[in-house]
Formats: structure tokens, sequence, C-alpha cells
């Protein structure tokens, strides 16, 4: 009994992940004009919610960067 309760919870939580995936279609770092791009653009203007604050040389060079290990040599 315990073993089908595993399997029903199991089979309940893999449905769950496939409805959360299917509907998670929005891209929350790219801007609208960022197309089909696997990685976006770099600077405020490629963010969809625009900082709250200017962006400093160093927030630019960072945003550069990423993903790479590197810090921006602007420190």
């Amino acid at each position: 009994m315990a073993l089908l309760k595993l399997a029903a919870l199991g089979a309940l939580g893999y449905v769950g992940y496939k409805v959360y995936e299917n509907q998670k279609g929005d891209r929350p770092a790219f801007a609208g004009n960022q197309g089909d791009a696997a990685v976006r653009d770099a600077g405020p203007g490629s963010m969809r919610d625009k900082p709250k604050r200017g962006w400093s040389k160093t927030d630019e060079a960072s945003d550069q960067s990423f993903p790479a290990s590197d810090p921006p040599s602007t420190y």
C-alpha cells in the first residue's frame, strides 16, 4: 500500500512539473526586442525590467562580462 501511495505521489509531482514547464514560456531577463536569442544583449536597454537606479561603469562592465569568471577591471 505504501508503494502505491509513493507511486501516486511521484506521478502527481511529474504532472505538476510538466504543467509548470508548459506555463513558464516567459523569458524574464529578456526585453521584448531580443527575439529568439539564447543570450540577452548586455546593458540596461536589453532588460525586461528597467533598473531602478542608473548604472555605473562597473555595473555595465559586469553585465558585459557575464558569465565570465573574471571580474571587470573597473574596480
